[in-house]
């Protein structure tokens, strides 16, 4: 069994011998005093890694470029061709394409595009199209067969001094990868030139990354990790914001939180531990200054949509039928931790599912699931999300009225679509007023579970927008989700982007919620 697999049948241990910290009060008594609608706020890249949201947070990681899930192409220099796994992987690799193109444009990979998994600095596995592994076979033949890493499938990416993208690929047997044909790449090269004629020297382009807390952790490694994360989540979020929020007409906050939080206080490598007791904080924080929590269970176990912010290593979202049960496990964790204190407002069972990889039956076998691990503790709201992607946000409506205290969170975003970047800001803002106002009148009016938009922000596909603008797009969103039965939550309370920080929202007077 796995050391992932060992922490699990612990973690039943302990919720069967009721051995988890709880925290005092009364276990149905936390809703007594909850005003709806809420007005709440994210804390985002908090518990939580999203690297875009605070870069220099990977700024100590030696090759930052270079971590779990980046995609790379390797162009032969001598040959003019890239790299690549026949058919997507099960085959041998070749390096006879000139470029990308038709079926090989797809997001998550290509034909020409290795996945990394970062072993250390230097040292990778590559994966490809159908999730098989690069190693060696007869003779050195370099193939994309193997179904998990091994000592074969691990290799040095040798970058040039002073042109970092000018690299070769040392394999496990001491030799270099070389195209000496477009049908023939062996590991067996001893030459140590950098010229371009040179059969083992590549041109490498990275074509995605990211930047999420497996990226960070794995990065920094085992010596380092554990001090960079507990620095971040001790100045991260402090009680002086929750003083600010409470003072500025907030009363709840959105915690992401990722599934390795219930295997504390030593989770599975890379991940650290310590996010529940800053979870802790945030409970001890909100209560003091008469504000809620709404724990969201952002990250899961394989990836529910293929995010770096779901924890994912490379991208592939993998969750399913198969994960039900370990994630049910985690939900039941923070339901007894958490259950009894008076700040919960609600657990959030799982962030943006990705239809049609999250199925529906999936979903709705686990939702039924870990509604029925938080009623073993506690009254709180437990809040079902509308799934991304072809879905229409409904969907689980008919599941919820067999459930008390049942929550459907929608995310609104005019961003990530070239038909909002093509709008005038005006027009924006009047999809908001007209469109947005027309999607939630009827989750409302549908006389189903209660609606919570649970992320929404004051940046727009607009980069000509004025200070006004802005202004009049966050009012906008305000007037139209005033109305959810549940409230909303903006996204999110501190970022690098002056839109997406709430904070800097409102000590700039763009938004006043006084």
């Amino acid at each position: 069994m796995s050391k992932g697999g060992l922490n699990m049948v612990y973690l039943a241990f302990l919720l069967f011998f009721n051995l988890i910290p709880c925290f005092p009060s009364s276990s149905h008594a936390q809703n007594a005093n909850l005003n709806l609608p809420l007005r709440a706020v994210n804390l985002g890249n908090w518990l939580v890694t999203e690297g875009w949201m605070q870069p220099s947070r990977f700024d100590g990681i030696v090759n930052k470029d270079l971590l779990d899930g980046t995609q790379v192409q390797f162009l032969s220099t001598r040959l003019n061709k890239y790299l690549c796994a026949e058919s997507g992987g099960g085959t041998i690799i070749v390096a006879n394409r000139a470029s990308a193109s038709g079926w090989e444009t797809f997001r998550v990979s290509s034909s020409i595009t290795f996945i990394l998994w970062r072993v250390n600095a230097s040292y990778f596995n590559f994966r490809v199209f159908f999730k098989q592994f690069v190693g060696l076979g007869n003779q050195g033949v370099v193939q994309a067969v193997l179904n998990g890493p091994t000592n074969s499938a691990t290799f040095e990416i040798v970058r040039r001094n002073g042109d970092p993208n000018k690299v070769r690929l040392r394999a496990s047997n001491g030799l270099f990868l070389q195209a000496q044909s477009e049908t023939r790449v062996t590991a067996d090269y001893r030459g140590s030139s950098w010229d371009d004629w040179d059969p083992s020297v590549f041109r490498m382009t990275i074509v995605n990354t990211l930047q999420g807390e497996y990226q960070i952790t794995n990065g920094y490694g085992p010596d380092r990790a554990p001090q960079v994360m507990q620095v971040h989540w001790n100045s991260y979020i402090t009680e002086q914001d929750f003083n600010f929020m409470s003072s500025n007409g907030l009363d709840a906050v959105r915690v992401p939180v990722g599934w390795w939080i219930a295997q504390d206080p030593n989770p599975p490598r890379p991940f650290v531990g310590g996010s529940s007791r800053a979870l802790d904080n945030a409970f001890t924080w909100a209560e003091k200054y008469g504000m809620k929590v709404i724990i969201d269970l952002h990250a899961v176990k394989d990836s529910q949509n293929g995010n770096d912010h779901s924890g994912t290593r490379d991208g592939f979202q993998e969750w399913g039928d198969s994960n039900i049960g370990e994630t049910v496990a985690v939900i039941e964790y923070l339901a007894a931790r958490y259950g009894g204190r008076l700040g919960l407002a609600a657990i959030e069972l799982m962030n943006e599912p990705l239809a049609p990889g999250a199925t529906f039956d999936a979903l709705a076998k686990y939702y039924r699931a870990g509604y029925d691990a938080v009623r073993k503790h506690t009254d709180a709201y437990v809040i079902l999300s509308a799934r991304l992607g072809p879905a229409d946000p409904q969907e689980f409506f008919s599941l919820a009225s067999s459930m008390n205290r049942v929550v459907i969170d929608v995310h609104n975003y005019n961003l990530f679509s070239d038909m909002f970047s093509s709008m005038s800001v005006q027009q924006n803002i009047d999809y908001i007023y007209n469109q947005r106002a027309s999607d939630l009148g009827r989750l409302i009016s549908a006389n189903g579970p209660r609606v919570f938009v649970g992320e929404w922000t004051g940046e727009f596909g607009r980069n000509d927008a004025s200070t006004e603008d802005y202004k009049r797009f966050a009012r906008a969103q305000l007037d139209v989700y005033g109305p959810a039965t549940f409230g909303w939550a903006y996204w999110t309370y501190k970022c690098v982007y002056n839109h997406w920080s709430l904070k800097w929202m409102i000590e700039n007077n763009y938004i006043n919620l006084n």
